[in-house]
């Protein structure tokens, strides 16, 4: 397998590459994580069952979509494919740290950028990704509170459904976030989709984002995922708002943009996710 990859890699960089040290680094979203290094090239390597294939394409794409806008760095793609037995990505090998005292302030102001940066009319993205290992349906729609109701809320409580995590009435739940969205109409920008802590890293003081799900939404969907698993610092939320200020009722709609990511929490590991995402149905139908 790993003479495989060195040969997929060498034909993507143009030159001869063999592969004379790897390093496991961690295990994540059920992906092997290595560090592989030949002379004095080192590339980062996320490898999975065959099966995975479409879920490192499209994570390819859309990292090549967030590079493009020339707002925020993400890992340069080398390449995707299989082996025999793995499916496999491959991208630049960066040294990240965890913080940075003035990198959240540039963050703030980059991502600020980013959701500044297209001029689109709808909702949606040319290609269903991937949110961890969940399938994102993208289709393209011109009202944000049926995109957001039908394609993120009913979706995930769909497949909820299917383990036989029920949490009310499907369809009166997707209505009633409708309702809640009914006049508001925001801009579509393009958005990282898993924006939080663990999506981020720095090189230096050079913002770094990671592990996208993007597609083109309401800007407040990353600005409320940041403040729910260990919020960002306030520094990069200020920044943020120095740049592009958020809307009057951001606060209130705030719930209602992370219910979609409890809920998932909820569909890929149950317990305390489910309970608060049930807790958060109740004070929406309530």
């Amino acid at each position: 397998m790993w003479q495989a990859l060195a040969e997929q890699i060498s034909a993507e960089i143009q030159q001869d590459f063999h592969i004379e040290h790897k390093q496991q680094l961690a295990t994540h979203s059920g992906n092997l994580l290595y560090q592989v290094r030949g002379g004095d090239q080192q590339f980062f390597v996320k490898l999975n069952h065959r099966e995975v294939l479409d879920s490192f394409a499209t994570e390819a794409l859309t990292l090549n979509a967030l590079s493009a806008r020339h707002c925020i760095k993400c890992p340069q793609v080398v390449c995707s494919g299989q082996t025999l037995d793995k499916a496999f990505l491959v991208l630049e090998y960066l040294p990240l740290a965890t913080d940075h005292p003035y990198g959240w302030q540039a963050l703030g102001h980059q991502l600020a950028f980013l959701h500044q940066a297209d001029d689109q009319a709808q909702y949606g993205f040319d290609w269903d990704n991937y949110l961890t290992a969940t399938l994102q349906p993208n289709q393209w729609q011109s009202n944000w509170s049926t995109f957001y109701s039908e394609q993120r809320i009913g979706w995930i409580l769909q497949l909820l459904a299917e383990q036989q995590q029920k949490f009310g009435d499907i369809d009166k739940i997707v209505e009633r976030v409708r309702q809640r969205l009914h006049h508001h109409q925001p801009k579509p920008s393009l958005l990282h989709g898993e924006f939080w802590r663990g999506n981020v890293g720095f090189l230096g003081e050079t913002p770094v984002i990671f592990d996208p799900a993007s597609y083109f939404g309401d800007r407040e969907a990353d600005l409320a995922h940041a403040g729910l698993f260990n919020p960002l610092p306030d520094s990069f939320l200020s920044a943020y708002q120095q740049i592009n200020p958020l809307p009057e009722g951001f606060h209130d709609r705030k719930d209602l943009y992370n219910l979609y990511h409890l809920l998932h929490h909820a569909y890929m590991r149950g317990g305390r996710y489910s309970w608060q995402a049930q807790e958060m149905i109740n004070q929406l139908l309530s």
